[in-house]
């Protein structure tokens, strides 16, 4: 088990008294505190625990989005859209998880936290690439794991499985081609076959 300098309460209370009130949320799971914030302080917020003495999260070590459309098999109300900042402080060897959900859940959008953590850019890439939430600032956006014709967000909950488009590669054309997907969805069912006296003794 990872040890740290900080005892969670006393992180809980020193990021409680840095963001005022910021925090919409504070609480402590597994070790490790999380705050919430409203999308209007996200920015300011992060780079307040950037800055303050007394939490000086000078990295960020990962970004990612979350899709809580199908949360909980539809218990869940809020916003659908999250993302999710997971921050350290070498300097004080402390650790924390922030979140912040985006207000519009069919045009996902929040402040881009690259001017402060020069790290967000390739994550931030990644959840709007993904999940399709739009970052605010980012001089780059764009997309970095699928290709520049994709259609649509693979994380989000409502893609379809098999996708809308597929591609091959065309030899009368000599070049590679979309058309609608193929594949037809079904449900596949193991079929179970055994011998007779299957275990039994011979």
């Amino acid at each position: 088990m990872v040890s740290f300098s900080v005892r969670p309460k006393d992180l809980q209370a020193a990021v409680e008294a840095a963001l005022g009130n910021k925090v919409q949320r504070i609480a402590i799971s597994l070790e490790e505190v999380c705050v919430w914030v409203r999308s209007e302080d996200y920015l300011a917020a992060a780079q307040i625990l950037r800055d303050d003495s007394a939490c000086k999260f000078e990295q960020l070590i990962d970004l990612c989005g979350v899709d809580y459309s199908s949360y909980k098999d539809g218990a869940y109300e809020g916003a659908r859209f999250c993302v999710v900042l997971h921050l350290l402080s070498v300097s004080l060897n402390q650790r924390l998880r922030l979140k912040v959900y985006a207000p519009d859940d069919s045009f996902p959008m929040l402040s881009s936290v690259t001017p402060i953590w020069n790290s967000a850019n390739w994550f931030e890439r990644e959840a709007f690439d993904l999940f399709g939430i739009v970052f605010e600032g980012h001089n780059d956006l764009r997309r970095i794991l699928t290709d520049y014709g994709f259609i649509g967000h693979p994380f989000r909950k409502d893609f379809p499985t098999t996708g809308h488009v597929e591609m091959r590669f065309d030899a009368e054309q000599a070049r590679v081609v979309y058309q609608p997907v193929t594949i037809e969805a079904r449900e596949i069912t193991p079929r179970i076959i055994r011998e007779d006296n299957y275990g039994g003794l011979h």
